[in-house]
């Protein structure tokens, strides 16, 4: 059997990375195919390819597509390259199943490729909900265009269950990456400051932004409210920006904080790309996630940090107790980030049960992917 894993983004590929080697190492009869496409090509959002291929994995195929533009235009010329490119790959390759997850629009051009060829599609993260992107209607295409289906939640199955799916077909297995952490050691502040350049010292937040592709106009907007409500932290608190992804609107965002950033050199520092191992480090030591990315909902909670989730763009989604929502302008902002740093806030997170929490996800990631 051939299995491939088609994969674009740092996030979304740091959740595979576990299955990829849990698979490697139960089932070494299995042939193993990683394909990289959009961000992990582009030296602008960090060429992340070379991290899939220093954690030992053989890139099989590496599927151009990026325009520098984050129009709607770009980005449909962009899937229309990606599908161009994915027809010969998936011809050479023959997998006998591909497996995608989440809700990204390269995601969906593989998907619909596979659908065409006639492949079987193991779809992770199923069933969820954000309501603020268009990534929203983009998963549950994807759910339909899919074979089988890992959720992280019970309430994510239920909802794949109701979009017409065979129940038989459909597994709550928790997140791979909460399952991750669960046996993860942070790398020492020292370390980090080493292989990042940023100072951990002392108390820090960790700032993630995206533009909120349902709202198309207000990313300037809201990203100014962020980085104004930023200025009235106490003067002793950091900032680390990890920068957004390459979803329309993006490169607003992006220049918009890398600007704010530069001004701020003993503040802020603004990285394309962390890796999953130093990322899920910085949160660790840190005393907070802001913004509005999916890892403050999913994954923080299982780091003991509390996370500020910032309007509509996870709207929707099941959370922990820690995550705290607060409107994209300034004064629910600047409220929220001194809520963030209040010691009642920091204790709470500390002992908050996650949702996306099941013990042994990854193992059975691996095995429903191989003998389902």
């Amino acid at each position: 059997m051939t299995i491939c894993f088609i994969t674009g983004t740092r996030a979304e590929y740091g959740i595979l990375a576990p299955i990829i080697r849990e698979i490697s190492l139960q089932y070494p009869e299995i042939k193993i195919r990683i394909v990289a496409t959009n961000m992990h090509l582009s030296p602008e959002y960090g060429l992340t390819v070379k991290e899939i291929e220093a954690d030992g994995f053989t890139v099989d195929a590496k599927v151009e597509m990026l325009i520098s533009s984050d129009t709607p235009t770009g980005t449909v010329k962009s899937m229309g390259v990606e599908a161009i490119g994915l027809a010969d790959v998936i011809e050479r390759l023959q997998p006998d199943r591909i497996v995608i997850l989440g809700d990204r629009y390269e995601m969906l051009t593989a998907a619909s490729a596979a659908l065409i060829f006639g492949i079987p599609i193991v779809h992770l993260h199923g069933g969820e909900t954000t309501l603020g992107a268009y990534d929203n209607a983009i998963r549950h295409a994807i759910t339909q265009l899919s074979s089988i289906h890992l959720t992280s939640t019970e309430e994510y199955r239920n909802r794949v269950i109701s979009m017409g799916k065979d129940p038989k077909t459909v597994h709550c297995i928790g997140s791979p990456a909460v399952d991750s952490i669960s046996r993860f050691t942070p790398m020492s502040r020292e370390e980090l400051k080493k292989s990042t350049g940023f100072s951990a010292d002392g108390r820090y937040i960790v700032v993630t932004f995206h533009p909120v592709t349902l709202q198309p106009g207000d990313e300037e907007c809201q990203t100014q409210a962020l980085l104004d409500a930023l200025d009235t932290l106490p003067k002793d608190v950091k900032i680390l920006f990890t920068l957004p992804n390459s979803d329309t609107g993006g490169l607003t965002v992006r220049h918009l904080v890398e600007k704010w950033a530069a001004l701020r050199p003993d503040k802020a520092s603004a990285v394309c790309s962390l890796g999953a191992k130093r990322y899920f480090s910085a949160v660790a030591h840190s005393h907070g996630v802001v913004g509005n990315s999916s890892s403050g909902i999913i994954e923080a909670p299982s780091l003991h940090v509390p996370t500020l989730n910032i309007g509509d763009r996870q709207k929707g989604r099941a959370r922990a107790e820690s995550v705290i929502d607060v409107e994209a302008i300034f004064p629910a902002i600047k409220e929220g980030l001194h809520r963030l740093l209040d010691h009642k806030t920091q204790q709470l997170a500390r002992t908050v049960v996650n949702p996306y929490s099941m013990p042994g996800t990854v193992a059975w990631a691996a095995e429903l992917i191989v003998t389902s």
